[in-house]
């Protein structure tokens, strides 16, 4: 059954803008995380040394040696799951909501049990989001989500509909101010993440969810009726109709068009505020508009989290670590001053929202988002509807593009 889900982060946006009104472990760390009778932590650089002050005063509390480690990011997955399959796993990490359902499906990580008092403390969707089959598998520390970032000079005002964005945008250009009405990613390859934001706008979705909320991976949306006709409405504003949308603007040059003035609106996510503040564009973020008559923006929300791994030798100091001190207000500030994503935990958001009202307006910008399904098949999906999306920006029959992505998503799903 689909189930269009109520919007999310409601605690996080209302607390955002209630504030607007008024020593790191070695490089290369994944090679050996068997630290004799430490508790071993994985972390990106960017926060490794805020984990290891944290680490510092939980060792000494507890009479152990804690060892923080530092691997990039997007690497931490597999090497975890390489490393919990040779028996030399760490015991706690940093990683994605999303890669929740693969990390159960390989009995790398365990379940948490997280007091009462520590879960009320954090938005409560974050901590949906790293539910699977009924269990808590990690304690959310931070989200991120796309949003609209327009020039306030060219445009004062935040549009209320993708319409009025495109009628806005497409003075600017017809009067040789800009050349681009919109810059949004697209790329020759797709990107259904950002244009997640426009297809559930317009009713399209991937995977249907139970009444609880729950993703169910054999209701694949990605050939429906519902979700042929969104992608009918995002054609529209492709290269066969009003060349807004076009696979020439990439990862590449989607902000550069942005700061260098070519574009007055840019679709982006926290990772382009410092280049935009360094650009000294005069800018504002605002939720991306959804299509009129429809439903709002869906941008995907995307969850950081501490995970504990099956099987680890400190399994109960792993517990304690990540439900006592990774919702502890001082350390998600360390860890914000260390990498400014937006804190789930209320606390904290309320303080940072109060010192950057961008940390409130992003906020603001996700609250009718969801968060990404975090089921193994998601993986699937990327490819084969970013392949349809691009196609049918460049002109393909919409039905026939969907209908091949959905056979081979399926396929590769075992629907």
């Amino acid at each position: 059954m689909r189930f269009r889900s109520a919007p999310v982060v409601t605690g996080i946006a209302a607390i955002a803008l209630m504030a607007t009104a008024c020593g790191g472990g070695g490089e290369g760390g994944g090679d050996d995380a068997s630290a004799e009778g430490a508790l071993v932590i994985w972390s990106d650089p960017e926060r490794a040394d805020a984990i290891q002050g944290a680490a510092a005063e939980f060792a000494e509390a507890n009479g152990i040696e804690v060892d923080v480690q530092s691997l990039t990011f997007g690497d931490i997955q597999g090497d975890l799951l390489n490393a919990h399959q040779a028996g030399n796993a760490p015991d706690v990490f940093i990683g994605a909501h999303d890669w929740t359902g693969n990390l159960v499906r390989n009995g790398a990580v365990q379940p948490i049990e997280l007091t009462g008092d520590s879960a009320a403390g954090l938005d409560e969707t974050s901590v949906r989001a790293l539910n699977y089959d009924g269990q808590l598998f990690g304690v959310p520390y931070s989200q991120e989500n796309i949003f609209l970032m327009r020039n306030t000079e060219l445009v004062p005002d935040a549009p209320e509909t993708f319409e009025e964005m495109v009628e806005v945008g497409t003075g600017l250009k017809d009067a040789g101010d800009t050349s681009e009405v919109l810059s949004m990613a697209v790329t020759q390859e797709g990107d259904p993440f950002r244009m997640n934001a426009l297809f559930g706008s317009a009713g399209g979705y991937l995977f249907g969810q139970d009444d609880e909320g729950n993703w169910d991976p054999t209701d694949l949306g990605v050939g429906s009726d519902e979700s042929i006709a969104a992608m009918e409405r995002i054609a529209e504003y492709g290269e066969g109709g009003e060349g807004v949308l076009r696979r020439s603007i990439d990862l590449e040059n989607d902000a550069v068009l942005f700061y260098e003035g070519d574009a007055p609106f840019f679709v982006a996510g926290p990772w382009n505020i410092a280049d935009a503040d360094e650009a000294g564009v005069d800018y504002a973020i605002s939720p991306i508009p959804g299509f009129e008559g429809e439903g709002p923006a869906t941008p995907y929300i995307g969850y950081q989290a501490f995970f504990v791994t099956e099987g680890s030798s400190n399994s109960a100091l792993a517990q304690e670590f990540v439900t006592n001190y990774v919702t502890d207000t001082d350390f998600i500030l360390s860890l914000y001053e260390a990498d400014p994503r937006t804190p789930v935990q209320l606390d904290a958001l309320e303080t940072v929202s109060a010192d950057d009202p961008n940390i409130a307006a992003i906020a603001e910008a996700g609250a009718e988002g969801m968060p990404m399904p975090s089921i193994p098949e998601m993986g699937e999906t990327w490819e084969p509807l970013g392949i349809a999306q691009a196609a049918i920006i460049g002109g393909a029959d919409v039905r026939e593009a969907m209908e091949a992505a959905h056979e081979t998503i399926a396929g590769q799903i075992g629907e």
